[in-house]
C-alpha cells in the first residue's frame, strides 16, 4: 500500500481544522521567535508576496482552464 497513492476529497469545512492547527503554530512561533525573524522581516515579505502572486495566478488558470 503507497500512502501517498490514497484519493481523498476534503469540503472546505473540513479544512477549518488543518488551517486552525497551523495558524496557532505559525503565530506560537512568530511569537516565541520573534527577535530572531525581525532581521529576516523584507526577506519574508518578499517570500509572502512571491506566492502569494503565484498562487493567485494559478488558481485563475486553473478556474479558466475548468470553465472551457
Amino acid at each position: 500500500m503507497n500512502f501517498f497513492q490514497i484519493k481523498t476529497s476534503w469540503s472546505n469545512a473540513e479544512f477549518i481544522l488543518i488551517k486552525i492547527c497551523m495558524a496557532s503554530i505559525y503565530i506560537f512561533v512568530g511569537s516565541y521567535f520573534h527577535e530572531f525573524f525581525q532581521n529576516y522581516y523584507w526577506a519574508l515579505i518578499e517570500i509572502f508576496a512571491f506566492t502569494a502572486i503565484w498562487f493567485v495566478y494559478q488558481w485563475i488558470k486553473k478556474m479558466k482552464s475548468q470553465k472551457q
